[in-house]
């Protein structure tokens, strides 16, 4: 199974294994490898974590000088609480943070594809994907209509809109997938009518919803805040299943490349009609 990025139900997650320990803690030593991606990490030393939030695909963690850190996993990236470091030393660790709460925060990182930034608070125009995310999936003003306006500005796949992270924030290859199979709408579609916006908005907040009560998805790389795995991969009805029949209607699921991304959809029930 090839790596996938992260998404907001495995961000959330870890966000929600931090915050009883990470909130309120002093870092009182901190390193990050000398790449631009991570050397920022040890520009912390001597603050405390006031908060842990989530914005899409993002870490923003609230520091009491006034500043964000702010950290992307990228595709193989795990934030873990660790209580002590691992001897000899992980050297795929690219970034750590101890602290006065008796362990040490750190970032994992195979690939090197994430990134780690400390900004001043809401400033995030050194990471245009952050500076200009779409609204987050539960937001109570992301409404069918704001939806499907944002979808119809665009005549990209239903797809590759969806992971462009501007007409929502925080989805992926995997609850894309999911999103259109349980819709019933084509990701290859360019345009879809209002109840098809309506029904793909509904199911957004539903696959998001329960891959956060699984713990988040599992196919390789993604860890809990504890080092744990996610429990959603057992739960998956279209994203990685291609040849094996819909659960729905039995048909044999079907993927192609898109726009880059591998696909997987139900030609019987998400026709591109």
């Amino acid at each position: 199974m090839l790596p996938t990025v992260p998404e907001l139900p495995e961000v959330e997650t870890v966000r929600r294994g931090l915050e009883p320990i990470v909130g309120g803690a002093q870092v009182v030593a901190s390193w990050g490898h000398s790449s631009a991606k991570f050397a920022q990490a040890s520009e912390i030393t001597g603050v405390e974590f006031e908060s842990i939030t989530r914005r899409g695909k993002y870490l923003i963690m609230g520091l009491d000088d006034g500043r964000e850190l702010v950290v992307h996993l990228g595709m193989t990236g795990q934030l873990t609480w660790v209580p002590e470091p691992a001897d000899p030393p992980d050297v795929y660790v690219r970034a750590w943070w101890q602290t006065n709460a008796g362990g040490r925060l750190q970032l994992r990182d195979v690939r090197r594809f994430g990134r780690i930034a400390v900004v001043d608070a809401g400033d995030y125009r050194s990471m245009p994907t952050l500076h200009h995310l779409g609204p987050e999936p539960f937001d109570a003003d992301l409404s069918p209509e704001v939806f499907w306006a944002s979808l119809k500005s665009t005549n990209r796949h239903v797809k590759t809109a969806l992971l462009s992270q501007r007409p929502i924030a925080g989805v992926g290859n995997i609850y894309a997938d999911e999103a259109c199979w349980l819709a019933q709408v084509s990701p290859l579609r360019r345009r879809v009518t209002r109840a098809q916006a309506s029904a793909l908005l509904d199911a957004i907040r539903e696959v998001l919803a329960a891959a956060i009560a699984n713990g988040g998805t599992t196919l390789r790389d993604y860890r809990t805040a504890d080092g744990g795995q996610g429990e959603n991969q057992f739960h998956l009805s279209c994203y990685g299943r291609s040849g094996e029949p819909c659960v729905r209607c039995g048909t044999a699921l079907t993927s192609r490349s898109v726009d880059a991304r591998t696909t997987t959809w139900c030609p019987n029930c998400q026709p591109n009609r």
